[in-house]
């Protein structure tokens, strides 16, 4: 039993220090009264009470007895865009802007459904999308997912594969 029990307080470590994407459930946002410092690293363990499951679970529920009575399903062992929000606070304050983006379009991402992500993904391989395609995505991630960060960065994509030539069709 202990092998398990390892293996519950990893994926509630992950929870707290790494993400991972939604399937387009409805997250529960947790309000932050202030600012989280890098002395507040690693939120589930400084502030547990910030840290829940997309259904809103609190970090205290994923329990060994909850897993094996199925009280816990595997999206509350995902992460939140509040979370990840919050995550970005602490990078931001230790010097770590460039991560703090990344934490950003990690949280846009948590709306947009698993499948439909790797699509997205899939578009930006070398020549497997015209431009035409890359800021449809674009628009798609702005208008339906209200991603303007990852938007954005599909629009650079199409410009930055258009003067490189590695649309589709350029090879």
């Amino acid at each position: 039993m202990s092998e398990i029990d390892d293996l519950v307080a990893k994926i509630v470590q992950q929870i707290g220090d790494n993400g991972g994407t939604s399937t387009g459930t409805t997250p529960t946002n947790t309000t932050n009264e202030k600012d989280l410092t890098r002395n507040d690293y690693p939120l589930y363990s400084k502030h547990p009470e910030l840290v829940q499951s997309p259904s809103g679970k609190h970090l205290d529920q994923i329990t060994l007895d909850n897993v094996m009575s199925n009280k816990i399903k595997s999206n509350d062992l995902r992460i939140t865009p509040n979370t990840l929000r919050l995550q970005g606070e602490v990078a931001n304050d230790a010097g770590r802007d460039a991560i703090q983006r990344n934490f950003k379009r990690a949280a846009e991402l948590t709306s947009i459904p698993d499948e439909r992500l790797l699509e997205m993904y899939n578009a930006l391989r070398p020549y497997r999308s015209s431009k035409a395609e890359l800021l449809a995505i674009s628009d798609e991630l702005k208008t339906k997912y209200n991603a303007p960060v990852n938007a954005g960065w599909f629009a650079e994509a199409a410009d930055y594969y258009e003067s490189r030539k590695k649309l589709k069709g350029d090879n």
